[in-house]
């Protein structure tokens, strides 16, 4: 009796070290995940109302305020004084949570109120972003956070790629919308890309490597301190024909990954590239 009881306890004992074992690992798993394209949504559980999801991506963390409070408005100075808004939030990067949002506004009832690019990347030599939707229901802005962070989460950063000396990021679109408008001015339903190289010197040779490549046009061209929050990259932003551009992008894409990767390792991505 004695001996199956010791069985049993050694039985018990060996499921919950195995369970242990897999509740530790599941961060490892979730990276390994994202390398192979898959989600990597943050799973912390939060009962506050204005918690709508987070990703690893970017440290990008999304939530809303049903009902702003009139005076908070006011000095928000936003350009429409929505009750409800929606708030994306990013540590590191810009392009992949502006062009989700972007595809965001696309899908919803909402508008873009204010994006901001504050001087952050934990250290890196970007920024980070700050991205406000607006709406006349909080169920419509909610949904815009979800979308966004989606896109971050799955999509929008396949075509980022770094080491430890810097990044490249690609973006493109066929058809922009209001949030890459509100940004970089952009012609709404038009082609539209974004090009940038850090450090800086990259990205001057991304640009002139993306004009030559194809028939665009550009719309806006920014350095560390004309256009940029005093960052250590340049951006080209371009319009034209979907096929031109997207052929101007890929050519940046190409000579921007030979050149960062003479300063340290391979440049990689975390996500399948979409462009």
């Amino acid at each position: 009796m004695d001996e199956n009881n010791f069985e049993m306890e050694d039985l018990i004992q060996r499921v919950l070290a195995k369970f242990d074992a897999a509740e530790t690992s599941k961060t490892v798993q979730s990276k390994e995940k994202a390398n192979g394209g898959e989600e990597k949504m943050i799973q912390k559980t939060c009962n506050l109302t204005e918690f709508v999801g987070a990703t690893e991506f970017g440290d990008t963390i999304g939530l809303v305020i049903a009902n702003v409070d009139n005076s908070l408005l006011e000095k928000m100075e936003l350009d429409k004084k929505y009750r409800s808004i929606g708030i994306v939030g990013a540590r590191t990067g810009a392009g992949p949570q502006i062009l989700a949002a972007d595809e965001a506004v696309k899908a919803t009832n909402t508008e873009i109120i204010s994006i901001e690019l504050p001087r952050d990347t934990k250290g890196g030599a970007g920024h980070g972003s700050i991205v406000i939707f607006g709406g006349e229901d909080v169920s419509d802005v909610k949904r815009a956070v979800e979308v966004t962070l989606k896109e971050v989460d799955t999509r929008t950063f396949g075509d980022v790629y770094g080491n430890e000396a810097g990044h490249i990021e690609l973006q493109y679109t066929a058809r922009a919308s209001y949030a890459c408008n509100k940004v970089w001015g952009t012609p709404v339903g038009r082609a539209f890309g974004v090009i940038v190289g850090a450090p800086a010197a990259i990205g001057v040779v991304m640009a002139d490597t993306a004009l030559k490549a194809a028939n665009v046009e550009i719309v806006g061209y920014a350095t560390p301190q004309h256009g940029q929050s005093f960052s250590n990259e340049v951006t080209l932003t371009i319009t034209g024909d979907s096929g031109a551009v997207r052929q101007a992008v890929v050519s940046a894409r190409e000579i921007g990954h030979k050149l960062l990767g003479t300063l340290g390792s391979e440049p990689k991505n975390d996500q399948p590239s979409y462009i």
